[in-house]
């Protein structure tokens, strides 16, 4: 319930978080890597309704652990990616859910791989908290204030072991930027 919760209110449009937010760091030279995980293609505007495809992936994998299947995995991380967007924050684009990989060579039936573009990114830290809370909050912000001139190519959250607990939970967002 709490996954749902956090796919419907990521997308919601929340109040601006207070000028006392931490700024992203700016990463000049993030290395790339890969990811294999389920895919949806989606929009915002459909994240806001019972339509919404990101919570029901979230849903998908509490209840199916196809993380588990996911061979040469890299660490324990769960890798969300927004990637292929049609145009920005309001077109449509494909949302992955995984983990990141050592090699893409086998990849599980139903799945794909991305690869996680070399570049400069902003990195936003969210606060701790519900990650169904604080994870929206934090896009709200990049929304307003993205630390840079987004690419819309790729954008990506990692969930660690700060995120065990979903209602303790801290992500970091990254977020391509020219």
């Amino acid at each position: 319930m709490i996954l749902r919760k956090l796919a419907i209110v990521l997308f919601l449009m929340l109040p601006a978080m207070g000028d006392d937010a931490m700024p992203p760091k700016i990463i000049d030279r993030l290395e790339g890597f890969t990811v294999i995980g389920v895919s949806v293609r989606t929009n915002n505007a459909k994240e806001t309704t019972p339509d919404g495809q990101i919570g029901k992936t979230w849903q998908r994998l509490s209840q199916e652990k196809f993380v588990a299947n996911i061979p040469n995995k890299a660490d324990k991380n769960i890798v969300a990616v927004y990637t292929d967007y049609a145009s920005d924050k309001d077109g449509d684009y494909t949302f992955i859910l995984g983990a990141k990989v050592t090699s893409d060579k086998e990849i599980p039936q139903g799945m794909v791989a991305v690869k996680i573009l070399q570049g400069r990114y902003a990195r936003f830290t969210t606060e701790k908290g519900p990650a169904y809370k604080v994870v929206p909050d934090t896009w709200k912000r990049i929304w307003n204030n993205s630390g840079g001139e987004r690419t819309y190519k790729l954008d990506f959250e990692i969930y660690d072991q700060r995120a065990a607990d979903p209602e303790k939970s801290q992500v970091d967002v990254y977020v391509g930027i020219k």
